[in-house]
């Protein structure tokens, strides 16, 4: 577990954000959590400069592969339409399975593992195999909201959570008046990914209210 230091996605770190870290039970709603994860997988290929967010729509930008498997079927399949999609599009194609598809990368890496009695796949439940490494994205958080200046991809890691309805966990962790500085911060990010993370949100809110009239 030495080498078990963070991946640097933003997915990744918002699956952690997103579950107990000893016993992996999930925190949102199975729904709200494929959005904002599908959100943030969305993020990683922006921040990586393979797509842009703009007018509401997903366009692929630059040149060169994902840095990884997960991130490289997205690409491919943001790249194969022969016409710009809108970014809520995106959000519900992609959510259904995002979680899923999160958990497997966090397993290969070494950072999740299933719990007792269950199998390896899609269908298992995954514990952190760390709970400090599981812990640490909320540390990472915590760091750069008390710091002066923004610090990209902990700040959208922030933004992310919140959007995906992780308020309320975070507040447990940060400083008084936290949701201002998220708040400054966030505004600071770049204008694609501030609209990426606002439709992020309404997608969440979406399925929230979807429930809630379906119960």
């Amino acid at each position: 577990m030495t080498g078990l230091r963070g991946t640097g996605r933003l997915a990744d770190d918002l699956y952690l954000l997103a579950h107990h870290e000893t016993t992996g039970k999930p925190r949102l709603q199975s729904r709200a959590a494929g959005r904002g994860l599908a959100g943030a997988l969305l993020a990683e290929l922006l921040l990586a400069g393979r797509i842009r967010c703009w007018r509401g729509l997903i366009i692929p930008a630059g040149a060169g592969a994902a840095a990884d498997d997960l991130g490289g079927r997205l690409l491919g399949l943001v790249t194969s339409e022969r016409e710009h999609r809108p970014s809520r599009d995106w959000l519900l194609y992609l959510a259904p399975t995002a979680t899923g598809d999160v958990a497997a990368r966090l397993a290969h890496a070494g950072y999740l593992s299933p719990a007792p009695g269950r199998r390896f796949g899609h269908g298992a439940r995954w514990v952190p195999v760390d709970p400090d490494t599981a812990f640490a994205p909320l540390v990472r958080v915590t760091s750069a909201l008390r710091s002066p200046g923004p610090d990209v991809q902990p700040t959208a890691l922030a933004a992310l959570a919140a959007a995906s309805g992780l308020s309320h966990h975070l507040a447990m962790y940060l400083p008084a008046h936290a949701d201002r500085r998220l708040a400054e911060a966030a505004g600071q990010l770049a204008p694609g990914l501030r609209e990426l993370i606002a439709q992020t949100q309404a997608a969440v809110d979406s399925a929230l209210l979807e429930i809630g009239r379906a119960s």
